[in-house]
C-alpha cells in the first residue's frame, strides 16, 4: 500500500560476532531501509533504562559529578539464580558473553555514559550511543575474568562435556573521552548465582577533606558513596551515603536516600515488550538498536570471544548459587581501581 508502512522487529542474537552480524546485516539492507527495522532490546524498554536520560539531564546537579572527576567506578551488573535448565545446548552456543554483556548491559552503559544528545530525537540518541562505542577499546583475556558453575556440563542438552562456555564473565571496559578516561567500567553476569538482580552502581571516589572521617580507619574503608539504578527485581533508585551519626558522636556512619518505583501512587509500568513494541506501531526508533551501534559492538567484543574460544581457555570454576569465582571479589578491587586523570592522546 502507497498510504502503508513496513516495520520488521527483529529479536536478538544479532548474529554471533563481527562477520555474521555483517552478513545478516547485508541481507537486511538488500530486503529493508533501515527506518524500517526495529532491533529489538528488551532491556532498553525498562523503565529505569528509560528514565536514564530524564534522570541524568533533567537534574542540572548530575552533571558536575558525572565524569572522572567523581566517579572512581561504574558496575553493571546482572545475576541469575539458575543455570541453563534443559536450555544448555542453545546456551553452549553462545554463552554469558554474548547472551548478556555484548548486548544488554552494553546498550545500558552507552545510555549511562553518553554526551548529551543534540535532541530527543532517536537518531540524535542513537548518535550519541555510537559516539561512547568509537571511543572503547578492542576487548582481551587481560580485561575480563571467566568462570562456570560447576555441574553445567551435567546438562543432557550440552554434547560437548569439556565445554569452555562460561557462565560468569566480568569484563573492565575503557571509555577513552574527556568526561570519562581513566575511569574502569564493569560489566558483569552469570547464571547460576547466589540472587535475582541486574543494577547500575556508580562508585563516587572516596572523600579526602573530612578529618573525622580519615582518622576513623574501621569507616574510612567504605566510605565512598554510591548511586544504585535498580533494573530488577523490585526496580528502584538509591543513593547511598555520609551522614553524621545521630546522637553526641560526630563520626560519619553510612545512610540511604531512596525511591522504589513501588511507591509512586497509581503507577503504570508497562513491561518493555509492551512497551517496545508500542514504540514500534508508533514508528519511534530511538529505543531500537540502529546498524552502526551493532557494528561497533561487535568490533569491541570479537577478538576476546574468539581468543576464548581459539585458546580454550579454561574458566574458572564456582558453585551452583554462590557469588561466583572465588577470586571475584581480589579481581574486582584491582580492576575497580582508577587510573589517574592522564588522557590518552588519541583524544
Amino acid at each position: 500500500s502507497a498510504s502503508g508502512w513496513t516495520r520488521v522487529v527483529i529479536e536478538k542474537p544479532f548474529g554471533r560476532d563481527l562477520d555474521s552480524c555483517n552478513d545478516l546485516l547485508q541481507t537486511l539492507s538488500e530486503n529493508f531501509e533501515e527506518h524500517d527495522l526495529y532491533r529489538i532490546d528488551h532491556y532498553l524498554g525498562k523503565e529505569v533504562v528509560q528514565n536514564m536520560l530524564i534522570f541524568r539531564f533533567a537534574n542540572s546537579f548530575w552533571e558536575p559529578l558525572w565524569n572522572r572527576d567523581c566517579v572512581e567506578s561504574v558496575t553493571f551488573t546482572f545475576k541469575e539464580p539458575f543455570g541453563t535448565d534443559g536450555r544448555g545446548g542453545y546456551f553452549d552456543k553462545y554463552g554469558i558473553i554474548r547472551d548478556i554483556l555484548q548486548n544488554h548491559l552494553l546498550q545500558v552503559l552507552t545510555l549511562f555514559a553518553m554526551e548529551p544528545p543534540e535532541s530527543d530525537d532517536a537518531d540524535a540518541i542513537r548518535d550519541a550511543k555510537v559516539q561512547v562505542l568509537k571511543k572503547m577499546d578492542v576487548l582481551t583475556l587481560d580485561d575480563c575474568l571467566l568462570g562456570q558453575y560447576l555441574g553445567y556440563s551435567d546438562d543432557p542438552t550440552i554434547l560437548n562435556k569439556d565445554t569452555n562456555c562460561p557462565t560468569y564473565a566480568a569484563i573492565r571496559c575503557s571509555i577513552h573521552t574527556p568526561r570519562w578516561e581513566g575511569v574502569p567500567f564493569i560489566l558483569q553476569a552469570g547464571k547460576a548465582l547466589d540472587d535475582k538482580l541486574c543494577e547500575v552502581r556508580v562508585c563516587f571516589k572516596s572523600p579526602k577533606t573530612l578529618k573525622s572521617v580519615g582518622k576513623n580507619t574501621s569507616f574510612f574503608g567504605n566510605a565512598a558513596s554510591d548511586l544504585v539504578l535498580r533494573l530488577q527485581p523490585d526496580p528502584s533508585i538509591s543513593l547511598n551515603m555520609n551522614i553524621k551519626t545521630p546522637g553526641l558522636a560526630t563520626l560519619p556512619m553510612k545512610s540511604q536516600m531512596v525511591m522504589n518505583y513501588s511507591d509512586i501512587p497509581n503507577l503504570s509500568n508497562p513491561d518493555a515488550y509492551t512497551r517496545l513494541l508500542l514504540d514500534v506501531m508508533r514508528g519511534k526508533q530511538g529505543s531500537f538498536v540502529r546498524d552502526d551501534e551493532l557494528r561497533y559492538s561487535w568490533e569491541i567484543f570479537t577478538p576476546l570471544l574468539h581468543s576464548i574460544e581459539d585458546t580454550h581457555v579454561q574458566p574458572v570454576p564456582y558453585r551452583y548459587g554462590s557469588a561466583g569465582p572465588e577470586n571475584r571479589e581480589e579481581w574486582m578491587a584491582a580492576m575497580t581501581r582508577s587510573s589517574g586523570p592522564t588522557l590518552q592522546s588519541s583524544l
